[in-house]
């Protein structure tokens, strides 16, 4: 999997559904909806950043591919989770969506434990 590709893809996204939220759906959803939106928008953007940083680690000798991977993994899921039920749950207005956001944010806390460990780790090899 080529994590630099899919980040900077994953990166873009977030951009263009902010500029979405915040040119398109300003006017149709309440304040409520619309901060669950940018609180989506928020995270896609960071752990897309992150996602991007985490697949340069291995190229830098800080982390191996096999690590990079895994948290590579863990972050994607937690965008696709976290921000996906969030989108969906602003533009719906399904609040049993909400039931599932926090599997994702369990995805971006294990990600970045697992980074730290995984450093820590390769720091104490070294």
């Amino acid at each position: 999997m080529n994590w630099s590709a899919l980040a900077a893809g994953l990166l873009g996204l977030a951009v263009a559904l902010g500029a979405f939220g915040a040119h398109g759906l300003r006017e149709r959803l309440d304040p409520y909806s619309m901060s669950v939106y940018e609180k989506a928008v928020f995270y896609h953007f960071v752990h897309a950043l992150g996602l991007l940083i985490v697949s340069l680690l291995p190229r830098l000798g800080l982390l191996s591919q096999s690590a990079a991977a895994w948290v590579s993994t863990l972050l994607c899921a937690g965008i696709v989770i976290f921000s996906g039920s969030l989108y969906a749950l602003a533009t719906s207005g399904l609040r049993m969506l909400g039931a599932i956001t926090p599997l994702g944010g369990l995805c971006f806390i294990a990600a970045w434990f697992l980074l730290a460990w995984m450093l820590l780790r390769g720091a104490q090899a070294g």
